[in-house]
């Protein structure tokens, strides 16, 4: 296996240029490449002539481009036309939003399309392009060709040809977990003949079997993970929360706000287990606003009250620093000592932060991944908390919890996951749900208009805003040019300052910026310093900025349901009746379900099984949401028959491999999810 951990430079076709570019992508190794599924495919023997095109069915065509160009609509909208011509007639190709094309698109190329054709009236048929593809006579010769995520600089033909190295220099040293005898049990195929099969698939029965066995080896290792994570005791004792001080009691008749009978529910099962002599591992999801804050702070204040020390884990300093100030509130008037690290705290205070934890002092201690560097060590945690689990793999959940003795786990998401599902990715943890918000709260009024009422929607924001409010308004990520991503979200920057907006203070925030700026800029919008903020799809799951009444999403056809209730969850946090904009032109009934559904309800329960009815969790589950970054090929929805037998199999493969094995294994196949991001 240590070959496929060679650096990708080495492999033929790369090099150090080229390897930095494959890094962008998150491809660092040989092993990562072989991972890299692709996310569409042209079967170039399978091809409609022009006039037998129909209205409305998906179809591919090749062609030559006999003409190119950009236009933009009133509305805003960029559209790149191109009308291509095959031996049978010709047809306008358009692509929507991607104004980059131009560069890419030239008269006389050979080309090759999928998507959907269009009859209007006024203009006959016109080609909505879902994919394309350059026809280059040198590029590999397979009727099925692999369509990968790309990055500046990278093109598909590249991508194939380093993908074909990998495979034919590197497969032999593959790891083949699964026996010859349990492999003709379940039908499945060798893993050399499934990578070979889910890149450069000969026919759709090899797909479909190569599809099963990643699938399969992905499930599988899964399991085995949560089950050494279920095994891991390294004291072989555990933290038995027994209270003795009425600290509880004084606090919950003194928090100024009724907690809803869900919160009171939750914090029962939670109390029963930290008094139980097992290790709580509970994971706590609540929509957005549902107050698991507040549930966290009771559970830490149990911790306290039985003598020991509660810690809780951000994702972000801002995420940190919101925690902090929340609980320093919260234990305010009680002799609790609430304290915050990150990265960000200076080297002297730090110094005396770490003293105080390791003396017993700090009671409380709120951070980000700074709480599980090596040189923080805790007199007596009894109580860790993860906040927005999706953003943490299980081993940083692990390096927290290994600070003390078997300490209770309480990890929160704020991402609605319909619980057959939350059962399968969180195996490891207990459920509890808070499906009620707190009374009061006003629902956010969610519209989803055209580009061309944007004038209007800009004149509500200017009297929204000029009467107090403040507004955020994101620019989708554009997978092909990270550049072209960033460019959208500055040029949107610079109109919305100089000729929209002029007498407000505007912000901008993006991916490239680096995490302190990010927060400083975050921070100027909370004090309200800045009036709107633009930003590309960064905004960060649960900052709370309670003045902000107006969310606006460009081009929200892009967005899952998820991602966007999790972007409306950034307003409504206030007193102010709050709003969402979804600034769209959906070209398919799939995106016209989604925006509707935004607009009928709030309920984030509600829109995670329309999402799953919708488009299943492939896209709506994505890795990223549950901090499984390995999971490429299998659908936790529709491949649930292959979770059950991976539990099953799990059992058979652990007896039959060194556990050393494994574990290495597991390590590279979760390698982002496991590992220790920097603070």
């Amino acid at each position: 296996m240590d070959r496929l951990l060679e650096d990708l430079q080495y492999i033929k076709g790369v090099g150090p240029k080229r390897s930095k570019q494959l890094n962008r992508l998150g491809l660092d190794t040989v092993f990562d490449l072989l991972w890299n599924i692709p996310r569409a495919y042209f079967n170039r023997a399978n091809v409609n002539r022009i006039t037998e095109l129909k209205d409305g069915e998906a179809a591919s065509i090749r062609g030559k481009i006999c003409s190119a160009g950009t236009s933009r609509t009133r509305g805003g909208m960029t559209i790149f036309k191109a009308l291509v011509e095959d031996d049978s007639g010709a047809i306008t190709a358009v692509w929507f939003n991607q104004p980059f094309m131009s560069r890419i698109i030239k008269p006389g190329q050979e080309i090759f399309l999928t998507g959907k054709p269009r009859r209007f009236s006024y203009s006959g048929m016109e080609f909505n392009v879902s994919e394309y593809e350059i026809i280059d006579d040198e590029d590999i010769h397979f009727k099925v060709l692999p369509v990968y995520a790309l990055t500046e600089g990278l093109s598909q033909k590249t991508m194939r040809f380093i993908t074909l190295s990998s495979l034919r220099g590197y497969l032999d040293y593959y790891p083949e977990i699964l026996h010859e005898k349990l492999r003709k049990k379940y039908n499945l195929c060798p893993i050399d003949y499934a990578f070979n099969n889910i890149h450069f698939p000969d026919n759709r029965e090899a797909y479909r079997q190569a599809r099963k066995r990643l699938a399969m080896e992905e499930l599988l290792l899964f399991q085995i993970q949560i089950k050494q994570l279920e095994r891991y005791d390294p004291q072989g004792d555990y933290v038995v929360h027994q209270e003795k001080t009425d600290l509880i009691k004084q606090l919950a008749t003194h928090i100024p706000f009724q907690l809803t009978s869900a919160q009171q529910k939750v914090i029962t099962e939670i109390f029963a287990d930290m008094e139980s002599p097992f290790p709580m591992n509970r994971l706590l999801q609540g929509d957005v606003g549902a107050g698991k804050t507040v549930v966290a702070a009771m559970a830490m204040a149990k911790a306290v009250a039985s003598g020991f020390q509660a810690a809780i884990m951000a994702p972000t300093e801002i995420l940190a620093q919101q925690h902090y100030t929340t609980l320093e509130r919260f234990f305010s008037s009680y002799n609790v000592t609430v304290a915050r690290l990150t990265g960000g705290t200076s080297e002297t205070e730090r110094r005396l932060i770490l003293e105080a934890v390791r003396s017993g002092e700090i009671d409380v201690l709120a951070g980000t991944h700074a709480l599980i560097q090596d040189d923080v060590v805790f007199n007596s945690l009894g109580l860790v908390v993860i906040d927005e689990q999706h953003r943490f793999g299980v081993r940083q959940r692990a390096a927290l919890s290994a600070k003390g003795i078997s300490p209770d786990v309480l990890v929160m998401t704020a991402t609605p996951i319909p619980r057959t599902l939350a059962l399968t990715v969180y195996g490891d943890l207990s459920l509890s749900v808070i499906d009620e918000l707190p009374p009061g709260r006003k629902a956010i009024k969610t519209y989803f208009i055209k580009p061309q009422q944007r004038q209007r929607l800009y004149q509500f924001i200017y009297e929204q805003v000029h009467n107090k409010a403040q507004a955020y308004i994101v620019c989708p990520l554009v997978e092909e040019s990270e550049k072209q991503d960033l460019q959208a979200a500055v040029s949107l920057y610079e109109e919305l300052k100089s000729r929209v907006f002029p007498k407000f203070n505007i912000g901008l925030i993006h991916g490239r910026l680096k995490p302190s700026e990010k927060d400083m800029v975050m921070q100027m919008f909370k004090q309200g310093n800045i009036k709107i903020l633009v930003s590309t799809s960064v905004i960060e799951v649960g900052v709370d900025v309670p003045n902000a009444s107006i969310m606006v999403i460009e081009q929200a056809e892009r967005f899952g349901l998820s991602q966007l209730h999790q972007l409306r969850g950034r307003v409504g946090r206030g007193h102010k009746q709050s709003y969402c904009f979804l600034i769209a032109d959906p070209r398919t009934e799939e995106a016209v379900s989604r925006l509707q559904a935004m607009e009928k309800t709030n309920d984030g329960f509600e829109l995670a099984e329309e999402d799953l009815r919708i488009r299943g969790p492939g896209e709506f589950w994505g890795v990223r949401q549950h901090g499984l970054d390995g999971l490429k090929v299998a659908n936790l929805s529709k491949d649930q028959k292959l979770v059950e037998l991976s539990r099953v199999l799990s059992d058979e493969i652990e007896q039959s491999h060194s556990n050393s094995r494994i574990e290495k294994y597991i390590a590279l196949k979760f390698k982002k999810s496991n590992q220790v991001a920097p603070n």
